[in-house]
């Protein structure tokens, strides 16, 4: 819930009804009588001087909160209290709380871990021979006594605190010393149920976070306002309601000190990696946090095999800046550079072309290939995303800086711009041939490169290869099946790290090298998907720690049932299952009236149109199942879906790739020497074989959406029988639909 100006989060402490903050520490002094100096060492470890913070929220369960406290504050007999509840929700600060706001609130309180006491109990009673004299309950008078996790105090001291709490007497030294008189009040805190406390104190029961998801947007912003201006920040960043939305669906097992910690660390990522200690103020430009700051514990990872652990010289080896030095700016860009001139100012068609070929019927089969292998692997070493940090690197050199990584919702418009952007390409490739014509595929090149380029020169590190790029874009889809995974362990980053070098970047730490930080604005951490990763190793760099690793996994492991994934995606799907209808239109719509003989020849308003439709054709499948699917069933089903897409994405693209690639070689040197091209060795797939693969990738891809339906729709589900189904008939009109002439 979003605060509003007065509510219960945003007022002062001060101000709060039945929520009063203690007085500071110097009203403390000046309204309590002023003990001795030895009393005062005996009571200084143990003082709580005042509140942390008031009961924040409007919910029911605060407003429930808020008047048990109220009430316990304002009871004239000053009765013992018990707190109740989960680890994590502050309860010692709730009995501060009710004293502060007491009549009492002029003298003094202290805290003792129960956890901590001695069986006798001598910190508090002293000793027999003493009487006494000296102990800290002497010492404090008329003040509270809080015992907190009075569970885990041994059974003879609890007793011993019961009968304090009950009769408002002590024993000194235990059950032979003399009877002293107490004064003050007494407050228990517990984890658990314990009656025989409950049933002589006033009872307060504290709700644990996860059913008080109502009031986690108040406690969010209240705490980053608070930790804001201890951090010295002028004014404090904002927080996206998507970012509260995904933080409620989190059970918070850990409760508000979870909570804490989590904003804490959000906060220390969010600090520019420049700042050194001292206060910074955010620039205008990051002024909301990203969601990539909130992390919090994945689900339980089955099944992972530490591919570091095994051959730990494999993680030298890739964590190397030199090797990505060379491969990236030595070989890639430059080999990018030679194929583009080749396609440019080579012969122009297919059969002499080996540079077309390389494109066509090896880049495409092999990088579908490779998707459930390696996941996004393809864009660590991608042409076009070096040219980026290359012109990125140039206009820094020349004074020119990239804006900060607009923080936000940019998946909210980048999305369906990208499906828009693979739309357009797909028409473009049918409508003008593309893959017959080097010029326009090497112009393709080009404009993906200009992509990268443009967004590398707007912001800073990758925007265009997170957001934009519609190679990236599919890699990104794919990598979801992957059977590789890069992830940080959680436990490690929250309890050792405090540079987040592997997230913003920095100076080397430890054995962490220095690094820009992810180009992607990911933290290990928060990876629920491969979407986002690509595999760069630059966190594998950065972490002084070991956190991240590097392990195989189970097919799909990121498609769970909990998966949170942007909505648009859904619109890349679509227009990834639009490229095969419109690659075989004239199976679907070559009987139409007025039906062009050829896409790439004749008029170019009817080729258009019909390359439209054809490529429009699963979308308006998709609506068509709106009414018996409700939409977020409908996005599992088609998530579920995914490898059936991608079996048939490549078993359209193998016949080329099976009966050309083996001949690049003779299609290179024909133009040059056509007597030694017809000597040079050549492959050809037969096409039974093509068939036969094509078969093989179709019935994979079933088999794993069958598998996913079941997961992701719950066995028992009244969908499932319906979905699984529409799989049979897709994967079956599928093959027929890529089937050789």
């Amino acid at each position: 819930m979003a605060e509003q100006p007065g509510s219960a989060a945003d007022a002062p402490l001060a101000d709060r009804p039945a929520a009063a903050a203690g007085p500071t520490p110097a009203e403390a002094a000046a309204l309590a009588p002023l003990p001795s100096a030895d009393r005062y060492r005996r009571l200084a470890p143990h003082l709580v001087v005042r509140t942390r913070r008031g009961i924040v929220g409007t919910s029911r369960y605060a407003t429930r909160l808020r008047e048990a406290v109220r009430q316990a504050s304002e009871d004239g007999q000053a009765r013992p209290v018990l707190i109740s509840g989960e680890p994590g929700l502050e309860k010692d600060n709730l009995a501060a709380l009710i004293h502060f706001g007491s009549p009492a609130r002029r003298q003094l309180m202290v805290r003792l871990d129960g956890a901590l006491l001695r069986q006798d109990g001598a910190e508090l009673f002293g000793s027999a021979s003493s009487d006494g004299a000296g102990s800290l309950l002497e010492s404090l008078g008329s003040g509270a006594l809080l015992i907190d996790k009075i569970n885990q105090v041994p059974s003879p001291l609890q007793q011993a605190l019961l009968t304090l709490a009950s009769t408002g007497q002590w024993r000194a030294g235990g059950p032979g010393g003399s009877l002293h008189p107490f004064p003050g009040r007494v407050f228990f805190t517990s984890e658990v149920a314990v009656p025989e406390v409950d049933r002589l104190c006033l009872s307060i029961r504290v709700p644990p976070l996860r059913v008080r998801r109502q009031d986690l947007g108040e406690w969010v912003r209240y705490s980053v306002r608070m930790r804001s201006r201890a951090l010295g920040w002028s004014r404090p960043p904002q927080v996206p309601e998507a970012v509260i939305q995904r933080l409620q669906s989190y059970d918070f097992p850990g409760n508000l000190q979870e909570l804490e910690e989590l904003l804490n660390r959000a906060l220390q990522q969010a600090r520019p990696a420049h700042a050194s200690g001292g206060a910074r103020a955010i620039a205008p430009e990051v002024a909301q946090l990203p969601e990539e700051v909130f992390w919090t514990p994945a689900r339980q990872q089955r099944f992972r095999f530490d591919l570091w652990r095994w051959k730990p010289g494999l993680r030298e080896w890739l964590r190397n800046p030199l090797v990505w030095k060379v491969l990236l700016f030595g070989l890639v860009s430059w080999l990018f550079v030679l194929v583009t001139v080749w396609l440019w100012l080579g012969p122009q068609d297919r059969a002499h072309n080996g540079g077309l070929t390389l494109f066509w019927a090896w880049w495409w089969p092999l990088i579908l290939l490779s998707s459930p292998l390696v996941g996004r692997l393809w864009c660590a070493v991608c042409p076009f995303m070096v040219w980026g940090e290359i012109s990125q690197r140039l206009a820094r050199l020349l004074g020119w800086t990239p804006a900060e990584w607009p923080r936000g919702s940019s998946d909210d418009w980048a999305a369906p711009l990208l499906a828009a952007g693979f739309a357009a390409i797909l028409l473009w490739e049918s409508v003008w041939d593309l893959e017959n014509s080097a010029k326009l595929s090497s112009c393709l090149l080009l404009l993906i490169t200009a992509g990268a380029v443009i967004g590398s020169l707007r912001f800073e590190k990758r925007f265009w290869c997170r957001y934009l790029c519609p190679v990236g874009g599919m890699n990104g889809l794919f990598a979801k099946l992957s059977i590789l995974e890069l992830r940080a362990q959680v436990g490690t980053c929250s309890g050792s790290c405090s540079t987040y070098g592997c997230f913003k970047g920095g100076p080397a730490h430890g054995e962490g090298l220095a690094t820009a930080g992810c180009p992607l604005g990911t933290h290990p951490a928060h990876l629920s998907t491969n979407r986002n990763c690509v595999l760069c190793m630059s966190c594998a760099q950065a972490c002084p720690h070991r956190s991240v690793q590097l392990s195989l996994r189970p097919p799909a492991a990121d498609l769970q049932r909990d998966l949170e994934a942007p909505a648009a995606e859904a619109g890349l799907f679509l227009v990834l299952a639009g490229d095969l209808t419109l690659h075989h239109w004239q199976r679907l719509l070559g009987a139409l009236p007025l039906a062009p003989a050829s896409l790439s020849e004749g008029p170019l308003l009817p080729r258009l149109a019909f390359a439209a439709l054809a490529l429009a054709l699963p979308s308006l499948g998709f609506l068509l199942m709106r009414p018996w699917f409700s939409p977020q069933r409908l996005r599992r089903i088609l998530y579920a879906l995914l490898p059936l897409l991608w079996g048939l994405l490549l078993a359209r693209h193998l016949p080329m790739g099976m009966a050309e690639a083996g001949t690049v070689l003779q299609v290179t040197v024909a133009p040059l020497n056509g007597p030694l091209a017809a000597q040079l060795p050549s492959w050809s797939a037969d096409g039974h074989v093509i068939g036969f693969c094509q078969s093989v990738v179709v019935v994979v891809g079933l088999v794993g959406a069958l598998v996913l339906l079941r997961r992701l729709l719950r066995v028992g589900s009244s969908a499932l029988p319906a979905a699984s189904l529409l799989a049979l008939a897709l994967a079956a009109g599928g093959r027929w639909l890529v089937a050789l002439a």
